[in-house]
């Protein structure tokens, strides 16, 4: 009678059972997790580059509709002889300096400004006038001479000077319509310069600017909606003099 050995396999323990399958799901779930990551990454990188790219192109798009409406303002003034549209500011060059000690403006200079300004609030009614023109900032300035706090005040006064021009109301010399002025005293705000922004020469610095400022992004317009609306004032004399 003869007897076959045969070496039988191990038992499977108890660890076996259990640890296998238990490291296998820790394995997958650490791969599972490392792909949410990723694709949540993913997301939002993809999210933050959109938002970027959304943003430059509407600094791209407002710079473009603002350089728009500034080429259709050279193009309204062009044939006002003297007048020029630097960047962002109107120059009215020589044609609209004051003398020495002064704020007063003569008849043909202050029929040239009524002249301009229609033209600018015309194109502050546009579309593009509507989205983005902010105010128009009438600036005075002074020559060098005299203290800084008096040249500040005179030209403070210089710019009040124009604003009195646009706002005289008939039989006042090309007199701007009621429309205009109206709109005019919404939009012109009155500054002054004393040693900033000198010219080559003193009768150069004596001069007046119209300086155009334009809403940021996502700045509106303020509502004038429940605002009392003050009438135009009918007076014939310039509180200056």
């Amino acid at each position: 009678m003869s007897f076959s050995l045969r070496r039988s396999p191990p038992a499977a323990t108890d660890d076996d059972v259990v640890e296998q399958p238990f490291w296998i799901s820790f394995s997958d779930l650490m791969t599972a997790l490392m792909v949410m990551f990723l694709v949540a990454m993913s997301v939002a990188l993809l999210a933050i580059t959109h938002e970027i790219s959304q943003t430059e192109d509407e600094k791209t798009e407002r710079l473009d509709e603002i350089d728009a409406f500034l080429h259709q303002l050279r193009r309204a003034t062009e044939d006002i002889p003297g007048v020029i549209v630097r960047g962002r500011v109107v120059d009215f060059g020589e044609r609209a300096r004051f003398a020495s000690n002064s704020h007063q403006l003569s008849n043909e200079q202050s029929i040239l400004l009524r002249e301009v300004a229609p033209r600018i609030l015309e194109l502050a009614r546009t579309p593009l006038g509507q989205k983005w023109l902010k105010r128009i900032v009438v600036e005075g300035f002074a020559d060098a001479r005299g203290s800084y706090l008096y040249n500040l005040n005179l030209s403070l006064q210089r710019s009040e000077r124009l604003l009195c021009v646009l706002l005289a109301a008939p039989p006042a010399p090309a007199a701007l319509s009621e429309a205009d002025r109206l709109l005019a005293r919404d939009l012109f705000l009155v500054s002054g310069s004393s040693y900033n922004a000198l010219r080559a020469s003193q009768e150069e610095s004596r001069r007046i600017e119209l300086r155009l400022e334009f809403f940021d992004i996502g700045e509106a317009r303020r509502s004038s909606q429940g605002e009392v609306v003050i009438p135009l004032e009918e007076e014939k004399r310039c509180p200056l003099d």
